[in-house]
């Protein structure tokens, strides 16, 4: 029987009065840092929208050179916050999301650095920043009422902070708890690796549930509201074809995170210079790919929401040379940006799973909204490395659709893990287990 069940220790620490006490701050804190993280969020996306919407010639879409003076903008601008300012512009996203905390006297130059990458066209997304946030206004807030830095009171009010900002960021308060377990790390390594059997065993199984081919799957209990919904039926293609769709989308991510961990060092060594380079050359690949296929450079730069909006509701649109165009030059943009710019790596990611998706759709047998789910579930467990997060956040993604498709979403999660962890040679090492054994 576990500790808690005995009364041990943890149920202890919960029925201490200053436990209590910090719980009623954590969920006090919530309600200030949710609407600060939220106008944040809304400024940059007004930002975005004036700077790619309304300021281009003629109000309309911008024209193919656009980004190449934002970014080169941006590139300077970030180079200089990172030279001289505190902080040095906050996490480089080269190295994932961390909920590692943000002084609060360095969170005005992080935002800075974020409203002058995000806008002005960086291939990244405004997680980061919104995570700097939501810890630095916590720590901020909780100082006022005595909880001193530095000390573990001050590390939870942090945390609690993170949390919040994430369910911001991404809608979900679900999506906010397990994202901060496996970016805190508890549980560690071993809660990962006993976690990936059970999806992967969950995935394959789901079949019985949702169908396969025309067998449409037992007729259960279900918890899922009655919500109208065109049916997604799996087939034995789609299955078959997940497993080598995931292995690409994961390694090609994974390249990207090699290619910017490459080009970090430097940016951090001479970041004005090698960051207004890199600028450049984020802006020259928005240009780029709209020179050769005649769509708006903005489906390049920027984080890619809009543009995997525009994938899921109309795959059409996009033709198979504007597709490899995009993933080249926006995946190339991402590495770049990825490097030396400010802000995070997830919904980028998520865009170029979208992107790999679709295309692998038009494979025998493989339905584009399957194909859709493998491809953003793959590159963002790859992008994160974060394997259940990324499969909760995808399932919120596709919306009622995930109950369909659930199987092919859980089983190329574990694969892409497993790939990505191959290409770090990091898979399974042994872990010593209490007792010595091998876990």
């Amino acid at each position: 029987m576990s500790e808690t069940a005995q009364g041990g220790p943890p149920a202890e620490l919960a029925r201490r009065g200053a436990y209590l006490r910090l719980l009623l701050l954590a969920g006090a804190l919530g309600i200030p840092v949710s609407l600060i993280a939220f106008v944040v969020l809304v400024g940059l996306h007004e930002a975005e929208h004036w700077v790619w919407e309304v300021a281009p010639p003629g109000a309309g879409e911008p024209p193919w050179w656009w980004p190449l003076p934002l970014l080169t903008l941006a590139g300077l601008l970030v180079g200089m916050i990172v030279r001289w300012l505190p902080g040095r512009g906050g996490h480089v996203p080269a190295g994932g999301l961390s909920a590692a905390p943000t002084p609060p006297a360095e969170l005005p130059w992080v935002l800075l650095a974020a409203f002058v990458s995000l806008p002005l066209g960086a291939v990244l997304g405004p997680e980061a920043p919104l995570i700097a946030t939501g810890g630095a206004v916590a720590l901020f807030l909780g100082h006022r009422v005595g909880i001193s830095y530095g000390t573990q009171a001050a590390s939870l009010v942090a945390v609690a902070g993170v949390a919040a900002a994430i369910a911001t960021i991404f809608g979900s308060p679900v999506i906010a708890l397990i994202m901060i377990i496996e970016v805190v790390g508890l549980g560690g390594r071993q809660l990962t690796l006993l976690l990936l059997p059970c999806i992967l065993a969950v995935g394959v199984g789901g079949v019985i549930f949702t169908g396969l081919g025309s067998w449409t799957g037992l007729s259960v209990g279900s918890l899922a509201l009655p919500l109208s919904l065109t049916p997604v039926r799996l087939d034995v293609p789609d299955l078959l074809w997940t497993l080598p769709l995931a292995v690409v989308a994961a390694l090609a991510t994974r390249g990207i995170r090699g290619l910017a961990r490459t080009l970090m060092p430097r940016a951090l060594a001479r970041p004005v210079p090698v960051t207004l380079v890199i600028g450049i050359a984020v802006g020259a690949c928005a240009a780029a790919y709209s020179l050769i296929t005649g769509r708006s450079p903005a489906d390049v730069a920027l984080s890619g929401q809009q543009t995997l909006a525009q994938l899921a509701s109309s795959p059409a649109s996009f033709s198979q040379g504007a597709l490899v165009a995009l993933l080249v030059f926006k995946g190339l943009g991402y590495a770049l940006s990825l490097a030396a710019l400010r802000g995070g790596p997830v919904f980028p990611a998520i865009c170029l799973g979208g992107a790999v998706g679709v295309l692998a759709g038009s494979l025998p047998g493989f339905g584009v909204i399957p194909a859709l789910a493998v491809g953003i579930v793959a590159a963002t467990v790859s992008a994160l490395p974060l394997p259940v997060s990324s499969i909760v956040l995808v399932a919120v993604l596709m919306g009622p659709a995930a109950q369909q498709v659930a199987p092919v979403i859980l089983v190329g999660g574990v694969v892409a893990f497993v790939t990505e962890q191959i290409a770090e040679k990091g898979l399974l090492r042994a872990q010593p287990a209490p007792g010595g054994a091998a876990a």
